[in-house]
């Protein structure tokens, strides 16, 4: 790796802040950013009809050997900071994950049925495994291993509630400074953003901020078909609820 350089990977299920997220770690001075860079290589092993998806494989490997061999290696620009923007669905069983070690590994989380229901008016169904929770508690659990102690945990609500000390919080976990740059930033498209932007990002892309959080969804506020997969999900998210820091 390169000396001095600090790579972290920010593990998230879909429907949650990562791309605001991934917003404040780019208008730092000394990072870079990297968006979802398995997704060709999700998209390519399952066959998952997504929007987009040709122009999704068209622009990044599908081989998940190069993907890992350019998040570990030479940093193209020289800053300090590289972000890493993942899905945890993303991240199949097939997929080594030693190379994750090479990694400063984050996790953001979002209560399933805040998740659900968002996904349910962008994508309709769902299941369990596209939401990506069970697949953030292992990963989170193989990390916790080696390290001997809990990674860093945050959780969306209360990045909303409390920007700036969540992120002082998860700055500080990591060991890099906080910079107030990380509150707000330019509206707009970003060259590093991933080509399904145009699917996707409307409302990033509007955003100079974090917006105030809405109050949680709840069992009932889903379709009935959602249902159960919230119920499946709840464990997993309180699990790693109970690591969150900064809230």
């Amino acid at each position: 790796m390169s000396e001095g350089v600090v790579r972290i990977a920010m593990w998230s299920g879909p429907r949650n802040i990562s791309t605001a997220l991934m917003r404040s770690f780019e208008n730092r001075p000394d990072t870079t950013v990297v968006d979802e860079p398995l997704y060709a290589v999700y998209l390519a092993a399952t066959g998952a009809d997504h929007p987009m998806r040709e122009e999704v494989l068209n622009s990044q490997p599908t081989d998940w050997r190069v993907v890992a061999d350019a998040l570990t290696g030479p940093v193209p620009d020289g800053q300090r900071v590289v972000y890493q923007k993942h899905m945890t669905h993303h991240l199949l069983p097939d997929i080594a994950r030693e190379w994750t070690a090479q990694l400063k590994n984050a996790f953001l989380i979002r209560a399933p049925e805040d998740v659900l229901l968002s996904y349910a008016q962008v994508r309709g169904q769902a299941s369990l495994e596209d939401i990506g929770v069970p697949q953030q508690r292992e990963l989170f659990e193989r990390e916790a291993d080696r390290l001997g102690h809990a990674p860093p945990v945050i959780d969306s609500y209360d990045v909303l509630a409390n920007p700036r000390g969540v992120l002082s919080a998860l700055c500080a976990a990591l060991d890099i400074p906080f910079f107030e740059q990380m509150l707000s930033w330019p509206a707009g498209k970003r060259a590093s953003d991933g080509v399904w932007a145009p699917a996707w990002y409307a409302a990033v892309e509007s955003s100079t901020g974090f917006s105030a959080p809405r109050a949680p969804a709840q069992l009932d506020d889903l379709p009935d078909s959602l249902k159960r997969i919230a119920v499946q999900a709840r464990g997993d998210y309180e699990h790693l609820a109970g690591f969150k820091i900064g809230a």
